[in-house]
């Protein structure tokens, strides 16, 4: 698996602008899996091979790895965001993700340290990807702590950002239907006729 998987990055190098952070068989196994446990446990699966995949590239040096390391480790910051998110919207649905952030948990714990070792480890080339490498940490160390979270808690935090964020978008509607509302009152002010300057001149006098 871990073979397939890093021949087709190999292939899709060329095409980086153009990358999903899934591959397409990745994608169509997150369609499938409707239920958020099975979605979250994939998640951690697609995430592991990711770093598996770093290992196999830094395990011997190699011209052109680099972009592949960078890739694959922006790659899996993503995929954990998708973990959080698939979480945050199954715990406001009321859903019991227990057992799929049980997993996330695990996965994070075993791959946080491996991603620290690289980055002390300080390979040959890692400036060039040395600014994933460090989001990828604290990705996963971001994840790993919401996945260890009180799961009532976190929903009742993310009730109460989703309403934070509906009223400041009621705010600003107001505020540019306010600002809307002047420069229509300011408009028609300006289109108001100009009265005719005032004059000593009897009615019919030149």
């Amino acid at each position: 698996m871990k073979t397939t998987l890093l021949a087709a990055l190999l292939c899709a190098a060329p095409l980086a602008a153009q990358r999903d952070f899934l591959t397409a068989d990745e994608a169509h196994q997150i369609r499938e899996a409707q239920e958020p446990n099975e979605r979250l446990t994939l998640y951690v699966h697609f995430a592991r091979q990711r770093v598996d995949m770093v290992k196999q590239l830094l395990s011997k040096e190699k011209t052109g790895r680099s972009i592949l390391v960078h890739d694959a480790l922006e790659d899996y910051s993503k995929i954990l965001d998708a973990i959080d998110l698939v979480a945050e919207d199954a715990l406001k649905r009321k859903i019991d993700i227990q057992a799929g952030l049980a997993a996330v948990a695990q996965g994070e714990a075993g791959m946080l340290p491996v991603l620290q070792k690289i980055r002390d480890s300080a390979p040959q080339d890692a400036a060039r990807y040395e600014f994933v490498l460090k989001q990828a940490i604290d990705t996963t160390e971001d994840s790993l702590e919401l996945a260890r979270q009180d799961t009532g808690r976190r929903a009742a935090d993310a009730a109460a950002r989703e309403e934070r964020q509906k009223k400041e978008v009621e705010d600003l509607m107001q505020t540019k239907d306010l600002e809307a509302k002047r420069a229509a009152e300011k408009k028609a002010e300006g289109e108001t006729p100009a009265r005719k300057a005032p004059t000593l001149k009897r009615k019919g006098e030149k």
